[in-house]
């Protein structure tokens, strides 16, 4: 498993975790747009959240919920599993 989340790997948290079905180019596409232009609500993003602090047995930083973009969220995200490593 990598320590990196990855594009395609936040898309099919999106789907799972949130039930937003995005592909990963469209993604890439608004990744400075806000969660919510891609139909993810905060609770659909602390499922998300809550889906990768399981799977990577790491608490992720309360911050995490409260991204607005892609970005920032896996900027924040990486750099955690990165300092966890």
């Amino acid at each position: 498993m990598s320590v990196q989340i990855t594009v395609e790997e936040l898309a099919a948290l999106m789907k799972k975790a949130a039930g937003v079905t995005v592909t990963p180019e469209a993604l890439e596409a608004a990744y400075d747009s806000g969660f919510d232009s891609l139909g993810v609500d905060s609770l659909g993003l602390l499922g998300i959240v809550g889906e990768l602090e399981n799977r990577h047995d790491t608490p992720m930083p309360p911050d995490a919920e409260r991204c607005k973009t892609p970005r920032q969220f896996l900027d924040l995200v990486n750099s955690t599993l990165m300092a966890g490593a």
